[in-house]
């Protein structure tokens, strides 16, 4: 799965996200966010490096369950997970060297 560049509508539920077979990459933010926007280049880089890579973009925000469930509390926080288990998170990344742990995950996990 490429990388995805819009956020999703509605945001699944925390059992789907749980139930999802292989690696999975949840970026958690908001379209208006700067923080968020300044991250793209590098979390697009990080996926392109990995296809096998599911990638889903959550709008966050409060009374949102998915983020509150992950104790989301900056934006972007990236989630990595493989079969429901939480393998890394990065909070607020800027540089491709702000995703060394997830690529060590990918690596090692």
């Amino acid at each position: 799965m490429p990388y995805t560049n819009a956020y999703l509508e509605s945001e699944p539920a925390r059992a789907d996200v749980d139930a999802r077979d292989g690696v999975l990459l949840l970026e958690f933010g908001a379209p208006w966010c700067p923080h968020c926007q300044g991250a793209q280049p590098a979390i697009e880089a990080f996926v392109s490096e990995h296809p096998q890579l599911q990638h889903i973009k959550i709008e966050d925000g409060r009374g949102k369950p998915l983020g509150r469930s992950f104790k989301v509390k900056l934006w972007p926080t990236l989630v990595l997970l493989r079969e429901g288990q939480e393998l890394a998170r990065v909070v607020r990344p800027r540089t491709n060297e702000d995703l060394l742990e997830l690529r060590s995950a990918m690596v090692g996990g």
